[in-house]
């Protein structure tokens, strides 16, 4: 587990820009926090650092799911909106999960569908510090990440 504190929003999006660049096939990130937490800065950053351009990146809290056609396929959900964890099937990420990037806001809508390796993201504020982002790596994979951002680009 890696703790990272970001005292503005671009901190916050230089953090999910270096995510970014260990992104690969499969990857599943899921973050969660409350409302105004800083999910969709972060997933934004990221998104954009993928694109290699500063794209418009609009929230899929109505479409539920946007995709993005990138080197590797890159989809941010937002289940905020999810009526019961059964529709998580009707929105066809199984696919996503297995050939692309997956990025979950409120993931907690649907924990049992996300069980395989995956990087778990929460976000919290801290009275006069600014944003509290915990880094939990779920998998080999992730762990090996998180050790080398921990010791490299997040350095402390």
């Amino acid at each position: 587990m890696l703790t990272l504190t970001a005292k503005s929003e671009d901190e916050t999006a230089k953090i999910g820009a270096t995510l970014a660049d260990t992104l690969g096939a499969g990857d599943v990130l899921l973050l969660s926090g409350e409302l105004g937490a800083g999910k969709t800065t972060l997933a934004r950053a990221l998104i954009r650092r993928r694109a290699g351009a500063p794209i418009d990146v609009p929230s899929p809290t109505f479409a539920l799911v946007e995709p993005y056609a990138f080197d590797v396929p890159l989809v941010h959900v937002d289940l905020y909106r999810l009526e019961g964890p059964e529709q998580i099937v009707e929105l066809g990420l199984d696919d996503a999960l297995e050939v692309g990037i997956t990025i979950v806001e409120w993931p907690e809508r649907a924990s049992s569908f996300f069980t395989g390796p995956r990087l778990d993201i929460a976000i919290g504020h801290r009275r006069g510090e600014g944003r509290v982002i915990t880094l939990t790596p779920h998998g080999e994979s992730w762990l090996r990440r998180i050790e080398a951002l921990a010791s490299g680009p997040l350095a402390l």
